[in-house]
C-alpha cells in the first residue's frame, strides 16, 4: 500500500543572515545557536534549492574581502554538514566581497559595518510543494524478527526515525520501538548488534550531536536504542551496539538515513 500527501499551501522563500566578528570567519556562538534554530525551522520544509552568500564590511582590500567572505559563506555550509542538512540542495556557496557603505550618520558607522559582516541564507521551497510518495508498506519489523533468521542477517527498525541533529526518540517512535523490544525479549536465540547511521555529512564522517556538541551522532542514536531495549527486558548480553557515520547512505530522501538497524551476529539454538 502507498499513501500520496499533497501539501496545499504555498511556500514562501525563507532567509536567514549570521553575523560575524571584524576578520573573522568563525561562527560566534550565539549566531551558531540561532543557526541550528533556523535549520529547525526548516528541516521538515520541501527543499529545492538553498543559497549561501558570504558578505564583509568596506575595510580591507578587494581581494582580502573575496577571501575573508567565501570563508565565513564555507563556514556556513560546514554547519549544514554537521547537521545532516542534504547538501545536494546546496546550489550556491559564493563570497561577495564587500558592501559599499551609503551614505550615513558618523554616529552609525561601526553598527552598519557590523550588519555588513555576514552570510545570507536564502533558502526556496518547491512551490507548489511536490507530491510527496512513500514506500510501500512491506513486512513489519516485528515479522520479520519473528521469522528464521541467520547470522548477517540485517534488519531496518521501520519508523524508528530521529530529530535532524539529535539522538533521542520521539514518542511515535518510543511506540513502535516498544513492540520491537517485546519481540526480541521472547526471541531469547537472536544475539545482535545494533547499529546507528546518520545522514548528509561530508563522505563518511559522523555529524554533530546537537546535545552534547560531540561528533558521535550515529553512535549515540545506536545506544539510544540499545539502552530502550535493555530497559524493557532485553539481555545486554545478547546485544552491542556500533555508530556507522555516513558509511551506508540508502540513496533516497534523507530522512531514512537517520535510521538503525539491527544485524543478527549469532542464533543460539540451545536458547529456550
Amino acid at each position: 500500500m502507498c499513501f500520496f500527501i499533497q501539501l496545499s499551501f504555498s511556500q514562501k522563500v525563507l532567509k536567514h543572515q549570521v553575523y560575524f566578528e571584524t576578520d573573522k570567519f568563525d561562527i560566534p556562538e550565539t549566531e551558531h545557536s540561532r543557526l541550528l534554530l533556523f535549520l529547525s525551522d526548516i528541516e521538515n520544509l520541501d527543499i529545492e534549492k538553498v543559497s549561501i552568500y558570504g558578505f564583509c564590511d568596506d575595510r580591507g582590500s578587494d581581494s582580502y574581502n573575496m577571501v575573508l567572505s567565501q570563508q565565513r559563506a564555507d563556514a556556513i555550509k560546514e554547519v549544514f554538514s554537521n547537521n545532516e542538512f542534504d547538501e545536494s540542495k546546496i546550489t550556491n556557496v559564493d563570497g561577495k566581497g564587500e558592501i559599499l557603505l551609503n551614505i550615513i550618520h558618523e554616529e552609525n558607522l561601526s553598527k552598519i559595518r557590523g550588519l555588513n559582516r555576514k552570510v545570507e541564507i536564502i533558502v526556496q521551497p518547491y512551490d507548489p510543494p511536490r507530491k510527496i510518495v512513500s514506500k510501500p508498506i512491506k513486512k513489519s519489523t516485528e515479522d520479520k524478527l519473528k521469522s528464521d533468521l541467520k547470522e548477517g542477517d540485517k534488519i531496518l527498525l521501520e519508523n524508528i526515525l530521529f530529530k535532524t541533529g539529535y539522538s533521542y526518540l520521539t514518542k511515535e517512535s518510543k511506540i513502535r520501538l516498544d513492540k520491537i523490544a517485546e519481540v526480541l525479549v521472547e526471541r531469547k536465540d537472536i544475539y545482535f548488534t545494533v547499529e546507528g547511521h546518520v545522514c548528509c555529512t561530508h563522505g563518511t564522517r559522523d555529524a554533530i550531536d546537537r546535545k552534547t556538541k560531540k561528533r558521535n551522532l550515529s553512535v549515540a542514536r545506536a545506544k539510544t536504542v540499545y539502552d530502550f531495549l535493555a530497559k524493557k527486558g532485553v539481555s545486554r548480553t545478547r546485544m552491542r551496539y556500533v555508530g556507522l557515520k555516513r558509511k551506508f547512505p540508502l540513496g533516497g530522501e534523507p530522512a531514512f538515513d537517520r535510521r538503525v538497524e539491527i544485524q543478527v551476529t549469532k542464533i543460539d539454538k540451545n536458547a529456550n
